[in-house]
């Protein structure tokens, strides 16, 4: 029985996927979970895997094509078996994305195509741009399946249109940067994120003598036994997930019904890439071993520089932190990521001079600034749980045991 090769919907408000290369070529031979092509969506390359057992036949979409979420691209067949001649309903073909995913296309007619009155076929996302970037439909070619517009075809024509009128207005000396589609879907969040969250922050600054002995004591261990170096930002993850579940608050969600309390607490850690910064997620933080965050942090920042990133590392996080200390800044204020509550912002260990006892001494500091959502946290909630992070830092072994 022939299975559909759908263009898989990998975010919830995914429209269309490019197909980054597919890892068989037609007519070989699949198994079931084996990697079958790689996609290209909003936020990374995401290797897709293959369905079921069979052969690879009638593929109808070559690397580099972006095609729309849930159209056939191509058949999983057995033995001697001939791909479909029609494409068979995307919602029918095993592995379709989940009813929650928007996995349809739309050719809902916005204008009358000019002098044909013909309507012009556009997906929602098209028909948002263009209508930001003041771009006419009707002068758009579509480059989708049966003309349709897409996204991509609305921002050529935003560019070729910046790029006549560079010719009209030559006293303008700028250069537009077109962004990525991290750096694009980023932009997005932040802005939601610091427009319609109302923030709040608290600072703390910390001695990190004892971090910085724990750390010493655990390196060399954990090296010889995984292979990973351990990090300060592997030791404040399994901190901050030992002290979250004893403060609910700030291991929540905001939702229109009201505060969604989480029973596990999965941190996810900013990372930067090429083109701007993604959080990729550690799951069960509060349970999990030096060692494993280790490996698996290692792992997630690897996979996200390489653009490998799967679904599963940014689906689920309930508390993130960011960590600018390597590049050697002393303390800043990030924006939290919706629908999350807080997210703390890791500033570098420096050498200090505080008064210890009424007299000065040099310490190892670190300056901590928590980001809080005022519908969810209140300054006590979030003061109480600084407090106690500063105290497991200051006394690591107690709550690493």
């Amino acid at each position: 029985m022939a299975i559909s090769v759908v263009m898989p919907a990998l975010e919830l408000t995914q429209e269309t996927g490019k197909l980054v290369s597919w890892r068989k070529k037609e007519g070989e031979a699949v198994a079931k979970g084996e990697t079958l092509l790689e996609v290209e969506t909003d936020k990374a390359v995401v290797e897709v895997e293959a369905l079921a057992d069979g052969f690879l036949a009638g593929v109808k979409a070559k690397e580099g094509d972006v095609v729309a979420v849930g159209r056939t691209i191509a058949w999983i067949v057995d033995k001697g078996e001939s791909a479909p001649v029609e494409d068979a309903p995307a919602a029918a073909a095993a592995g379709a994305a989940p009813p929650a995913v928007r996995a349809a296309e739309s050719a809902v007619p916005p204008a009358d195509a000019a002098n044909t009155g013909e309507k012009v076929k556009s997906s929602p996302k098209a028909r948002r741009l263009a209508s930001e970037l003041h771009v006419s439909l009707d002068s758009v070619r579509g480059s989708g399946n049966g003309g349709e517009i897409l996204a991509s075809d609305v921002e050529a024509a935003a560019r070729s249109l910046a790029a006549s009128s560079s010719v009209v207005a030559r006293s303008v000396a700028t250069e537009i940067e077109t962004l990525t589609a991290i750096g694009r879907l980023m932009a997005e969040r932040t802005t939601q994120s610091w427009t319609t969250v109302p923030h709040f922050f608290l600072v703390r600054d910390v001695d990190t003598s004892a971090l910085h002995q724990v750390r010493e004591k655990l390196a060399a261990s954990v090296q010889k036994n995984s292979g990973v170096k351990i990090t300060y930002t592997d030791l404040l993850i399994a901190l901050v997930a030992r002290v979250l579940p004893q403060h609910p608050r700030l291991n929540a969600s905001w939702t229109p019904t009201g505060i969604q309390l989480h029973p596990h607490v999965n941190v996810a850690i900013a990372i930067a890439v090429n083109d701007g910064v993604i959080a990729a997620m550690i799951p069960n933080a509060h349970v999990a071993g030096i060692a494993e965050i280790g490996t698996r942090r290692l792992d997630l920042a690897e996979r996200a520089k390489s653009g490998k990133s799967r679904p599963q590392d940014f689906v689920g996080a309930t508390f993130t932190i960011s960590n600018l200390g390597m590049f050697q800044i002393d303390s800043f204020t990030a924006i939290i990521p919706p629908p999350q509550a807080a997210i703390l912002a890791v500033g570098a260990i420096s050498d200090r001079v505080v008064a210890i006892d009424g007299q000065p001494a040099v310490r190892s500091m670190m300056t901590l600034t928590l980001s809080c959502d005022h519908r969810v946290v209140d300054g006590a909630h979030g003061a109480r749980f600084l407090n106690e992070l500063a105290q497991a830092i200051a006394d690591p072994q107690k709550y690493l045991r």
